[in-house]
C-alpha cells in the first residue's frame, strides 16, 4: 500500500478535514501522547472515554473486551464511510496502558482498506496484509 494511505508519524494539528482517531480509558483522560495531542489540537474532551469530540473520535480501549472494541471499531468505520468528506488519521490504539497490541487490533480494521479517507498505522496495514 501506498504510504500516503498511512497516518503521519508527527501529526501536529488539524488540517481542514481531518479527525485524528485515538485510544483512551474508560474515565477518559488517557495520558498517551495520541490522546494528549487529541485534547490540546483536536478538541477531545477530558472524562469523555469514547465518540466524536471536536475534531476528534475517541475508542475505549483499557478495560473492554475484544468484542466490544470491534463493536467501538465498526461504529467508526460506518461513520468514516458516511462522513466521506473527512479524513480519518488512526493512531496507534494499543499505546493504552492494559489495552491490546497492534496484532490484535489491526485485523479489526480489516474493512477499512477499501474506504479512501482513513489513514491508519503502518504497522496496522501490514499486520492486515500479511
Amino acid at each position: 500500500m501506498d504510504s500516503r494511505f498511512f497516518t503521519p508519524e508527527n501529526i501536529t494539528g488539524p488540517a481542514d478535514d481531518e479527525i485524528l482517531v485515538f485510544g483512551n480509558n474508560r474515565s477518559g483522560d488517557a495520558d498517551t501522547p495520541s490522546a494528549r495531542l487529541a485534547r490540546d489540537k483536536f478538541g477531545a474532551e477530558k472524562g469523555n472515554p469514547a465518540g466524536l469530540q471536536g475534531s476528534s473520535y475517541s475508542i475505549m480501549v483499557e478495560g473492554v473486551t475484544i468484542g466490544e472494541l470491534k463493536q467501538q471499531i465498526d461504529n467508526l468505520l460506518e461513520l468514516i464511510e458516511e462522513w466521506d468528506q473527512n479524513t480519518f488519521l488512526v493512531t496507534p490504539l494499543g499505546e493504552v496502558k492494559n489495552g491490546f497490541s497492534d496484532s490484535e487490533i489491526a485485523p479489526l480494521f480489516a474493512d477499512s482498506l477499501r474506504l479512501y479517507n482513513i489513514r491508519l498505522p503502518e504497522s496496522y496495514v501490514k499486520i492486515i496484509e500479511s
